[in-house]
């Protein structure tokens, strides 16, 4: 599906593409991304197109869709947050009496 019929999809569902994005927990800027490509992936395709099918049949969609409590899906380990340092890390090169592994090259 080109990203042109997604937009006229989600028209025939009665949906914006924001709330789209926020009723299927996916990010509006991902889906904007698909506007580069020209085409969107096929599952968001088959989602858009069963909307509007819902939508001309009358269902309530948005609330079968919010009722599956989706959550939106973050990356880890992305962006400038400062890195911590486990204390379990610096303890693995003490040995178990407290004192280090490394030889005082005095002894």
């Amino acid at each position: 599906m080109t990203f042109v019929e997604f937009k006229k999809t989600l028209l025939d569902a009665d949906i914006s593409l924001p709330k789209f994005s926020r009723l299927i927990k996916v990010s509006d800027k991902n889906l904007q991304a698909y506007k580069k490509k020209g085409e969107v992936p096929n599952t968001i395709a088959v989602i858009a197109k069963s909307f509007a099918e819902f939508h001309r049949l009358g269902v309530d969609y948005r609330e079968l869709v919010e009722s599956l409590d989706l959550t939106a899906k973050t990356k880890k380990g992305v962006g400038f947050a400062k890195k911590t340092v486990e204390k379990s890390t610096e303890k693995s090169s003490e040995k178990p009496d407290g004192k280090d592994k490394k030889k005082d090259p005095a002894e």
